[in-house]
């Protein structure tokens, strides 16, 4: 299985929240943890995601894997997450398309690629390479870009599509990156969701953005992760649900954290639009 989250909302685990949500033992379907923030053998860090993992599903997502690199996924990097995993057995584990790792080492950024057949056949190969490597499938986040190539060779959905189509792997279907990239970029949010694979998806995630004014006078989204999700976001994810049906669902919110009050109810929103969601649909690839 690429996840086997159960079908509610989840939000992410915040040291800031970690007290509040001890204490309230409050009704979330399922938390998700940076695997980054523990690589390490012990200390508080771990004494804590112990706790929370024993009350809670766990979804661990990567940002340091660099699929999209041209160099392979590092091997110590590697041992570290597989590692993590086995002492965690998270129900999902997930990580993006987007390179962050150069010669020189590790780029504090989720970079783009082009859509290209040499790209495929690249990231396709680093995702071979990790899931035999950490005996499980994977999903693949869809990313935030700013930018486009005047090299590509196809769309973004087409490359997600062929990527599962080659490896087995999942998808993490990022509907705030979804919208970014249609402002930023001109494009029709419900055609890009209508060209994937739906029945692939393991995950949603939901975001807050920034509004920014381009050099030309356009508007410029900037995946921010710092604010309450968007309207316009909240109706792509009830289109979306129309299109799926329930699925595991993630509020993101990773700086400029708000009290915890107010998280849990951005998650409250994304359960009772899940409840509402109807039930027949392409359903969760197994």
């Amino acid at each position: 299985m690429a996840s086997t989250l159960p079908v509610a909302a989840g939000v992410s685990l915040k040291p800031e929240h970690y007290a509040a949500i001890l204490e309230t033992d409050p009704g979330v379907g399922f938390l998700e943890v940076h695997a980054e923030n523990f690589f390490c053998a012990g200390g508080p860090r771990h004494r804590y995601l112990t706790a929370f993992r024993e009350r809670y599903p766990l979804s661990i997502h990567g940002v340091g894997l660099s699929l999209g690199g041209a160099q392979a996924p590092d091997a110590l990097h590697l041992a570290r997450l597989r590692e993590l995993l086995l002492r965690y057995q998270p129900q999902a584990f997930s990580e993006h398309l987007a390179w962050c790792r150069g010669p020189r080492g590790y780029l504090n950024d989720l970079l783009p690629l082009p859509y290209t057949r040499a790209s495929l056949a690249l990231v396709t190969g680093h995702v071979d390479q990790v899931q035999n490597a950490l005996g499980r499938r994977i999903l693949i986040e869809n990313p935030a870009t700013y930018l486009r190539f005047r090299a590509e060779e196809m769309s973004e959905a087409a490359f997600l599509t062929e990527l599962v189509a080659a490896t087995g792997c999942g998808l993490l279907l990022d509907l705030n990156n979804v919208h970014v990239c249609a402002v930023n970029h001109g494009h029709d949010a419900l055609d890009y969701l209508r060209a994937l694979p739906l029945a692939s998806v393991g995950e949603i995630h939901l975001a807050g953005h920034a509004r920014q004014v381009a050099p030309d006078g356009h508007a410029l989204l900037i995946d921010s992760h710092d604010a309450p999700v968007d309207a316009a976001v909240w109706a792509l994810y009830e289109h979306c649900l129309a299109l799926t049906g329930p699925l595991p669902t993630l509020v993101e919110w990773d700086s400029s954290l708000p009290d915890w009050e107010v998280l849990h109810a951005e998650a409250g929103k994304a359960q009772r639009r899940i409840d509402a969601a109807p039930r027949a649909s392409r359903g969760i690839a197994a």
